[in-house]
């Protein structure tokens, strides 16, 4: 999706969607939240915390709560559009502008804002870094490469590790490592020329 740098950008994108996006924003400007753009789309936040993102997509447009989970939802219009994979994030979703009711929404952000005044907040969870097999073994053979390669952030050995997990051969993951020990020597992340 293309990356927007202001509100007034990514609504003029959506044509057809004009009128709900606008109607949605400025619900949002009359709250103490503050408008921002993350990811290419309007954010609002308060206390650098993501409360409500503002999207649109082919047959609806919507809010979503970063930590909608805590919502209390009486009304029943959030779901999670991801089952299973997606922890806090809540959407509500709209058709058309006649959806769209505002004192509804200002009740719902409301009611997220607080929540995050009052701290309830749901952390991604960190998974264990898992390295292959053949690089464990590398590793023990090249002790000056595993403390090259502990230097790195977890996000970069992650990508290290999943490059060699990802190959199904064990030659083609033992020429992967040949390929990635001397960028871990020199400090380079394996992603980091598109940074």
């Amino acid at each position: 999706m293309k990356r927007f740098t202001s509100p007034e950008e990514f609504i003029g994108h959506f044509p057809q969607w004009e009128n709900e996006l606008e109607k949605l924003r400025s619900i949002l400007l009359t709250t103490e939240l503050k408008e921002e753009m993350k990811w290419g789309m309007p954010a609002y936040t308060i206390n650098q915390k993501n409360i409500v993102g503002l999207g649109a997509f082919k047959s609806y447009v919507g809010i979503w709560f970063h930590q909608g989970v805590f919502l209390k939802d009486q009304k029943k219009k959030l779901i999670n559009a991801q089952e299973g994979k997606t922890k806090a994030l809540r959407q509500w979703r709209f058709e058309s502008e006649k959806d769209i009711d505002e004192k509804l929404i200002l009740e719902y952000v409301e009611e997220a804002i607080q929540n995050q005044k009052d701290g309830k907040e749901m952390k991604p969870e960190k998974k264990a870094l898992a390295l292959p097999k053949e690089l464990i073994d590398y590793f023990n053979e090249n002790k000056n490469v595993k403390t090259a390669f502990e230097k790195f952030t977890p996000g970069r050995k992650k990508e290290f590790a999943e490059y060699i997990a990802e190959a199904k051969r064990e030659a083609t993951k033992l020429k992967r490592i040949d390929k990635i020990a001397p960028m871990i020597l020199a400090g380079k992340g394996l992603n980091d020329r598109y940074r």
